[in-house]
């Protein structure tokens, strides 16, 4: 029986610029899945907490409006889509006033209570059919924890700032160092469904690794699964 005909759900955790977005496109196409970015829907959120005048800051006002936007998400590996209202903001939340504000908004319980939800039922919907790579910091540990193959991905701190500063068009490398080490102490120590590499998950650290290095070792995984459950 393949991955595909049995909606399997692989979570994918891990530190910011570790891989997780890469490598869950990557392994969602080899095999046929759906895919979804989870930290996507807290940065849209957070987009249009920003647009809306709220103050970030301000846990009880950021609680009071975060069930007003809808938030939709496309599950293409090839092509993910993210729509606040029916509004393309795909590159918006990629913005700096974005980056910014993401995590005191995403460290919100009302905040993460309603984005759980919503993934959660992202994820039994695509459990009723190909089955979806899930990426994000507490998919194994909270999000779904029976998810029957979890990941952690890490890397080095400065192997993560070059890629992620490649990726934003050749920001500057130590503050973007700087920016990940601190994105990793608020993720690791916020009071609600923190960082933390969920029991049973296989860590990976990407530092050596190419991508397609990476995928491979994650579809390595669910293969031995499904090479265990059919009893070969």
């Amino acid at each position: 029986m393949s991955s595909a005909d049995r909606g399997i759900v692989i979570a994918v955790d891990g530190t910011s610029g570790s891989g997780k977005s890469s490598t869950s496109r990557g392994v969602a196409d080899r095999l046929g899945l759906r895919y979804l970015d989870t930290g996507a829907m807290y940065r849209a959120l957070t987009w249009w907490m920003l647009r809306h005048g709220v103050d970030v800051h301000d846990p009880e006002a950021v609680a009071a409006r975060c069930g007003e936007p809808r938030i939709v998400s496309g599950t293409d590996p090839l092509a993910p889509t993210i729509t606040v209202d029916g509004e393309d903001v795909a590159a918006a939340i990629r913005e700096p006033d974005v980056n910014a504000a993401v995590s005191p908004v995403s460290a919100v319980p009302d905040v993460r209570a309603r984005m759980v939800a919503l993934q959660r039922a992202a994820i039994d919907e695509a459990r009723q059919g190909p089955g979806i790579v899930v990426e994000g910091r507490d998919i194994g540990s909270v999000v779904c924890p029976e998810a029957p193959v979890k990941v952690y991905l890490s890397a080095d701190a400065g192997a993560r700032a070059n890629r992620r500063a490649a990726e934003e068009g050749g920001s500057d490398v130590g503050a973007t160092e700087a920016s990940l080490l601190a994105r990793d102490r608020i993720d690791s120590g916020r009071a609600v469904s923190p960082l933390v590499m969920a029991e049973g998950a296989v860590h990976i650290d990407t530092t050596a690794y190419s991508l397609d290095e990476v995928i491979a070792q994650v579809v390595a995984l669910v293969e031995q699964l499904e090479s265990i459950g059919s009893g070969s």
